[in-house]
């Protein structure tokens, strides 16, 4: 034993091993430099600055494009394609040293003027920007020099920073911007390779990438998308995914905690999952109905039913993470009695029936079951409408306005102000939260500023415009060799620029 025969000759086992080494060399164990990132939604499109799905973003932030600033993992503004930057003693200037030698994917130097270019497009008439109203703050952007960028805002804004780390505020450039939604062009450490729709997009390593104090590692990265929670639960144990960085399976998920050749982690999240309602229509336009739903629902018990228990429960839009949170949970507890009360006074002693559109995510799906049963204690008829995410239910829900109610997870950090956008899907008129919200913006003092959003805070969970439930978990899987993913997610991402796998 211990020898075999190879062309005729009879050889040891150890010289065989030496001799496979010797050709194969030192290469044939080195680490692997692909990685395939699994997800559950697929965007459609991938230009982040002209459409607001999260998945996008997902894809491309941080990989393809970068911002003058960004946001780090642990939810910090940080210098990106802006080295450093002074504000004014007013608070209306922002003056921004931008990095040179910096060029886009196609061969094109970034500089102040496509900076300039970047912002005005996102704020112009035209523009179809997610975040745009962030950008109306702003009256002019010039151009001082190549390497200098002056901003001057119509009044201070103590988030502006923040907002320009966000994927809708990235950099893009002049010749390539129209077509970025298929073809994205960006100054990041990946270029766009290919796109086969309905199953995955491929990344290359950027072989010019301007960062070369902090070079990326991986070659080739490729997104899969995977919508139903079994498939992907599948596709990770046989290895067809190498990571699950939001898995959407929670009861699943303990059996892969006790598998030694996975990596899993609960972080934190700014998924807040709320059930919007049409506050413009019958009967949501009455807040003693809208309170009277609330009351209905025990959100411990809806975690437990949507979620394996996984995930924490508020009382307003805006999540533990964030600077100022109130717990507002409190506010309208549990109380069906009460909740009946409510109807009744409000003109429906015998409840009334409704429609929610649900996307196909499966937090949405049991969600609503959930919420289903737990109206149903009060007399209401809660009729669940599957509605294709996003085309469907953006055109139909975000804007037509043609729903009563739905639910969604709103993925963006500190996104309470969208209650005071007057075309926002939830309908929600109340002039002084408006203000409130103004007012939080402008002011460049943190303290004051986070005490309005307190008061802000509190407004929504004394009104209810919508049903606050539950804060997600960031469900990490991957395999336990790949390191450098996200273990929280401070915004919707997965950046794959310090992704390495272990030799």
């Amino acid at each position: 034993m211990g020898r075999v025969f190879v062309c005729g000759r009879l050889v040891s086992l150890a010289a065989l091993a030496l001799a496979w080494c010797f050709v194969l060399g030192p290469a044939a164990f080195a680490a692997r430099s692909d990685v395939v990132v699994g997800m559950a939604i697929e965007p459609q499109g991938l230009d982040p600055t002209a459409a607001a799905p999260v998945a996008i973003g997902q894809v491309t932030w941080q990989n393809i494009y970068q911002g003058l600033v960004r946001i780090d993992r642990d939810g910090k503004v940080q210098p990106q394609l802006a080295e450093r930057w002074t504000v004014s003693d007013d608070g209306r200037t922002y003056t921004f040293a931008l990095r040179e030698g910096v060029k886009f994917h196609n061969g094109e130097a970034f500089d102040a003027s496509t900076a300039k270019f970047a912002l005005d497009r996102a704020r112009g008439a035209n523009s179809t920007n997610p975040q745009k109203q962030f950008f109306s703050v702003i009256d002019t952007v010039t151009a001082q020099d190549p390497a200098t960028l002056v901003v001057t805002l119509k009044e201070p804004a103590g988030n502006l920073l923040y907002w320009l780390g966000w994927p809708a505020s990235v950099m893009v450039e002049p010749k390539s911007a129209q077509v970025n939604r298929t073809e994205p062009v960006g100054t990041g450490p990946f270029k766009f390779a290919r796109w086969a729709k309905g199953d995955r997009i491929v990344l290359e390593r950027n072989p010019n990438y301007w960062n070369t104090a902090q070079p990326v590692r991986i070659q080739r990265a490729t997104f899969r998308f995977i919508g139903d929670p079994q498939a992907q639960a599948a596709a990770l144990r046989a290895g067809d995914v190498d990571a699950f960085p939001e898995f959407g399976a929670p009861e699943l998920y303990g059996n892969f905690q006790k598998d030694a050749r996975f990596t899993t982690l609960v972080g934190n999240t700014e998924l807040k999952v709320v059930a919007g309602m049409n506050n413009q229509r019958k009967p949501f336009d009455d807040k003693r109905v809208r309170q009277a739903l609330m009351l209905a629902i025990d959100r411990p018990l809806l975690i437990e039913g949507a979620w394996s228990g996984l995930g924490q429960a508020i009382g307003s839009h805006y999540t533990p993470n964030d600077p100022g949170f109130i717990d507002l949970t409190g506010v309208y507890p549990a109380d069906k009695a009460k909740a009946r009360r409510l109807l009744s006074e409000a003109g429906y002693p015998n409840g009334f029936s409704f429609t929610i559109k649900v996307p196909q995510m499966s937090y949405a799906t049991r969600s609503a079951e959930v919420l289903q049963a737990m109206l149903a204690e009060i007399g209401v008829t809660m009729t669940i409408v599957p509605t294709e995410f996003p085309a469907k239910w953006v055109s139909e829900v975000m804007t037509g306005h043609d729903f009563d109610m739905t639910i969604v997870a709103h993925a963006e950090p500190m996104d309470i102000s969208i209650y005071a956008r007057p075309d926002y899907y939830f309908g929600y008129r109340n002039a002084a939260f408006n203000d409130t919200i103004r007012r939080a913006e402008q002011t460049t003092d943190q303290e004051g500023r986070l005490k309005l959003y307190g008061e802000a805070q509190t407004m929504l969970a004394e009104d209810v415009p919508a049903l606050f439930l539950f804060v997600m978990p960031k469900l990490g899987i991957w395999d336990r060799k790949l390191k450098g993913l996200w273990a929280n997610e401070p915004i919707p991402s997965n950046d794959l620029t310090e992704v390495v796998w272990e030799d």
